[in-house]
């Protein structure tokens, strides 16, 4: 990972009022975190926020970490009035996959990605 890369594009977003992050922590040691990027989508007549990422760290998972994580998104959803709240992931992702329908996500899209080759 380019650390200069990824420290530019974490100070933007912590500029940006549309971006939200989450940290879990146990012992004043942060061991997972959640982001929701928001967008005011035209053909949803209002927000929408999207997880972007969710961790947990390894070895405490199973511990339902992931799933405070995302309540907590999900009440931002509703004081927010979002429309919808939605994720993607890698279809390769069974596990993750899984963790997001018992937490009431539907299988409903479909993520067409391109890879962008800059010159």
């Amino acid at each position: 990972m380019d650390q200069t890369a990824f420290l530019h594009a974490f100070r933007h977003n912590l500029t940006n009022p549309d971006v939200y992050y989450y940290v879990a922590e146990r012992s004043s040691e942060i061991v997972g975190f959640v982001s929701c990027h928001v967008q005011y989508l035209l053909h949803h007549c209002g927000k929408v926020g999207e997880i972007q990422e969710l961790f947990v760290r390894p070895d405490i998972r199973r511990q339902r970490i992931g799933q405070q994580l995302v309540s907590a998104i999900y009440s931002l959803a509703i004081q927010e009035n979002f429309v919808n709240l939605e994720v993607t992931t890698n279809q390769k992702r069974i596990d993750t996959i899984r963790f997001y329908e018992r937490e009431g996500f539907k299988r409903s899209h479909i993520k067409l990605v391109k890879l962008v080759q800059s010159s």
